[in-house]
C-alpha cells in the first residue's frame, strides 16, 4: 500500500503530552494532536476542532463494550473477533440512522 498520501493525525489524551509521547508520535509518522498542560513554559499549537471530536470516538467505543461479546473477548481467533466487532459496528450504525 505504502505511505499514506496525507498525514495522519494521533488524537492523544491529555495524559500523554510528555515530550517523550509526543516524540515517539512525531518518530513513527503520525501528527499528535494533544492539548499542553497549563503550567508549559513553551506550549504548542494543535488542532483544537480535531481535538474535540476525540470525544466521538470515546463514545464508540464506550457503546462498543455494550456487546458483552466483545467487552470478555469470547472470540479465540483474531479473524472472528474482528468480523464481530465490524458486526457490531454496522448495527450501531444503522442504530444510529
Amino acid at each position: 500500500m505504502g505511505a499514506p498520501n496525507r498525514p495522519l493525525h494521533l488524537l492523544m489524551d491529555r495524559a500523554y503530552e510528555g515530550n517523550e509521547t509526543r516524540q515517539l508520535a512525531l518518530d513513527l509518522g503520525f501528527i499528535p494532536v494533544v492539548p499542553p498542560l497549563r503550567t508549559r513554559v513553551e506550549p504548542w499549537e494543535y488542532d483544537r476542532a480535531m481535538y474535540k471530536r476525540r470525544n466521538e470516538v470515546e463514545r464508540l467505543f464506550r457503546r462498543l463494550k455494550g456487546y458483552r461479546r466483545i467487552f470478555s473477548r469470547f472470540e479465540k481467533l483474531d479473524v472472528m473477533f474482528t468480523a464481530f466487532i465490524s458486526f457490531a459496528l454496522i448495527a450501531d450504525g444503522l442504530r444510529l440512522c
